[in-house]
């Protein structure tokens, strides 16, 4: 055992210039655990000694090949850890800083990383997406000023990696995009990572919450992070009823064309829908109401995770108790079974809840 979290499969960390990491020489082939060089580091960013990293459906569509990636690759991008050395350019931080870092990581120079819009950066970098990943001891970030957020001392390293993209997506959907408020109703749309993400902030900011998902495992996980109503006919009509005309706030978290279309049509009059589900291919032009859009006066945004600089208030609601990444936390494993927990994602009855890898530190 390890802090409060059980830990499996622990691998010691090596400052031999070889690092261990779990990597794929190509698509929906078995990851492996074997040995890669020490990143470089950044001359404006870091490299972090990582100590947590999420396993997120993410990372699937990469292996599956939905998301071209470098070959071989290295997955990960929800992570938690302290800094080993960081570049001359950089004038934050130090090693020995406890971080985590946005999936989404500006170039820290352009207008939008200088309006504090870095998750929308066109130059952007995501590790485990545009470069290796988290799921080695060892990974570079770029821009180290713009993109890395510092952790209080009393959060844990899997607490840390477990806001992830998940809920931090989530939470700036709801708090910045749906303006969701105490005693609005929020209906969440596919019980998976991000969506139970959502119920966690929705409840935690006195919504009331509606969640649909063909799963009755799915939604009975709903319950237990406080959702209202879960009703098995996830028709529009349903949610109209159990809302009493509509959602004030709609999350898509599925990213299929019925939901995205189901999330605008159960809202009520200038109600707020909000995409943050990925949908790919042929898929990703659903045909949504805009005749409904216009006439109801409906938002329609999308969602694209959470620039460093707007954490605070997300580590506040953490660290007094209002909000608890935990209770997202299935099972925490180490690196040696990082392989077989990504490919378990193709099972989704099988991944219950987060799965966060912690390595040793």
């Amino acid at each position: 055992m390890t802090g409060r979290f059980g830990v499996t499969g622990g691998t010691p960390y090596r400052q031999t210039g070889q690092m261990m990491a779990v990597s794929y020489s190509a698509p929906q082939t078995l990851p492996v655990l074997g040995t890669r060089p020490d990143p470089d580091c950044p001359r404006d960013g870091a490299v972090l000694r990582v100590r947590a990293t999420g396993v997120c459906r993410s990372d699937w569509h990469a292996w599956m090949g939905h998301d071209p990636v470098a070959l071989p690759h290295v997955p990960g991008h929800e992570l938690a850890g302290d800094i080993a050395s960081v570049g001359d350019c950089v004038r934050r931080w130090s090693p020995g800083d406890r971080v985590t870092v946005p999936f989404v990581c500006g170039c820290g120079v352009c207008g939008y990383c200088r309006a504090g819009d870095s998750h929308v950066c066109p130059e952007q970098t995501q590790p485990g997406f545009t470069g290796p990943g988290s799921f080695a001891e060892l990974v570079a970030i770029h821009a180290a000023d713009t993109n890395l957020v510092r952790l209080p001392d009393a959060m844990d390293y899997v607490t840390a990696a477990s806001l992830g993209c998940r809920l931090a997506t989530a939470y700036r959907a709801l708090v910045r995009h749906g303006r969701l408020a105490p005693g609005q109703w929020l209906a969440v749309h596919g019980c998976g990572g991000v969506g139970l993400s959502a119920i966690l902030v929705g409840v935690a900011l006195g919504a009331n919450v509606v969640a649909v998902d063909v799963s009755a495992a799915a939604r009975q996980r709903a319950v237990d992070l406080g959702a209202t109503a879960v009703p098995h006919d996830a028709a529009v009509s349903a949610i109209r009823q159990v809302t009493g005309g509509g959602a004030d706030v709609s999350v898509d978290a599925a990213g299929t064309p019925s939901s995205a279309v189901a999330s605008v049509r159960c809202l009520r009059r200038r109600g707020r829908h909000i995409q943050v589900g990925l949908l790919f291919g042929d898929q990703s032009t659903p045909p949504l109401p805009m005749d409904l859009v216009v006439a109801w006066e409906l938002s329609v945004h999308g969602s694209h995770g959470m620039p460093a600089h707007q954490y605070g208030d997300l580590l506040r609601l953490v660290m007094e108790g209002t909000l608890d990444p935990a209770l997202l936390v299935g099972r925490v494993i180490g690196l040696r079974d990082a392989p077989a927990a990504l490919v378990a994602m193709s099972r989704p009855s099988e991944t219950t809840g987060m799965t966060v890898v912690r390595l040793p530190g």
